[in-house]
């Protein structure tokens, strides 16, 4: 869990600078109409040594684009086929969090309700209070997981690719050291905080997370490329894309690995069901308005790795150059790397994906940018 971590705490360095008002503004900028050649130039040359294959898809108001490069595997060199599917890692917080505030516009439970109601005994009784809004929004101060502690090792991947870590086990790992901060006093980035949450989902529903999942998000919005892989479900369904880490030199195709992060980071989806979930997110048709605003509320607080707050409920704040604000999320598992962000008057979304052979490395880097800002460009 712990490399997914480093997926969103480098969405700031790819993009942009992030700014955090304790009061949510909207914030506008009519953007010009997608650069073709820009779009076209940011994913040429590929595969290279960082990155195999790439998709990148532009919609909304503003226009729309769509381009794929790369291999869909080394081994065959056949080409990326279109809406190819991949896991999207801690992007799957985005669906997590809906999840819950739906259950709380229903009146299920409340976002200041203490996680230890809903999940008695999960927590140490040495623990304070955390909320459940805590939890979505990464202030609860909990402290991290040590269940994928060898992650930086890409043999350790290899070898380890297919364990199965049950949510209460990554909480566990967790609870076995004392608080990062106390809860409410500073924002830290913690993929524990979203196990819980699907946790409490499935306390407060009587149901499967994956169930929740399906009936709220996946079938209503006719996301069809988008599921959360079953326990023992290691391999991708239907036209997708390979994963890859480098050891002693050679690529080794991790596209077959556990999902074991389920609520926090087990999904595979593609492209187009991303930008499509953002947008009708933002439209406020998941959640309303009010719930939409709740959402987007980053708390006035400092970030325990420097600067302000930048997160809100599941979704990021981020301020590109030029001023343009940006929601959403990226998310990264090994051989993958993921980003959808979108305005939040649904003018531009952008979703892409890389597949990957530096195990978390950020020798993807600057090709993320690239896309990134050819899809975002500003006027001028």
């Amino acid at each position: 869990m712990a490399r997914r971590i480093l997926a969103a705490l480098t969405t700031v360095v790819v993009l942009g600078v992030a700014h955090s008002p304790a009061a949510h503004a909207a914030n506008h900028h009519r953007l010009p109409p997608p650069d073709d050649s820009a779009l076209s130039a940011s994913i040429t040359g590929l595969p290279d040594e960082a990155v195999t294959s790439a998709q990148l898809r532009v919609t909304g108001r503003d226009g729309r684009w769509s381009g794929r490069a790369g291999v869909r595997d080394v081994r065959t060199g056949r080409a990326v086929p279109p809406s190819a599917g991949f896991r999207i890692g801690s992007a799957t917080k985005v669906f997590t969090a809906a999840i819950v505030v739906q259950l709380v516009a229903e009146g299920r439970l409340r976002l200041s309700d203490p996680v230890q109601r809903w999940l008695p005994g999960v927590l140490p009784a040495s623990y304070p209070t955390v909320t459940v809004r805590q939890l979505l929004d990464h202030t609860s101060g909990l402290p991290m997981s040590s269940e994928d502690a060898g992650h930086e090792d890409p043999a350790w991947v290899v070898r380890h690719r297919f364990d199965w870590h049950t949510p209460r086990a990554v909480v566990r790992s967790a609870t076995r050291h004392p608080m990062s901060s106390r809860p409410g006093t500073q924002q830290q980035y913690n993929g524990v905080n979203y196990f819980l949450a699907g946790m409490i989902i499935e306390r407060v529903t009587g149901h499967a997370y994956a169930h929740e999942l399906r009936a709220r998000l996946l079938e209503p919005l006719h996301l069809k490329g988008s599921y959360l892989p079953e326990r023992g479900e290691v391999r991708l369904r239907g036209r997708h894309t390979h994963g890859y880490v480098r050891v002693d030199g050679a690529l080794v195709d991790v596209t077959a690995q556990s999902a074991y992060a389920w609520a926090e980071g087990g999904m595979v989806s593609t492209t187009r069901d991303l930008a499509r979930f953002l947008r009708r997110l933002l439209a406020g048709e998941v959640v309303s308005q009010r719930w939409l605003d709740e959402m987007l509320e980053v708390p006035d607080l400092p970030y325990a790795g420097g600067g302000p707050a930048r997160f809100g409920i599941g979704l990021e704040r981020t301020e590109l150059p030029g001023g343009v604000v940006v929601w959403g999320k990226s998310g990264s598992v090994p051989g993958f790397r993921t980003l959808a962000v979108a305005t939040e008057d649904r003018g531009r979304a952008v979703a892409l994906s890389l597949t990957t052979t530096g195990n978390g490395d950020g020798s993807e880097g600057p090709r993320l940018m690239r896309m990134a800002l050819a899809a975002f460009r500003t006027a001028g």
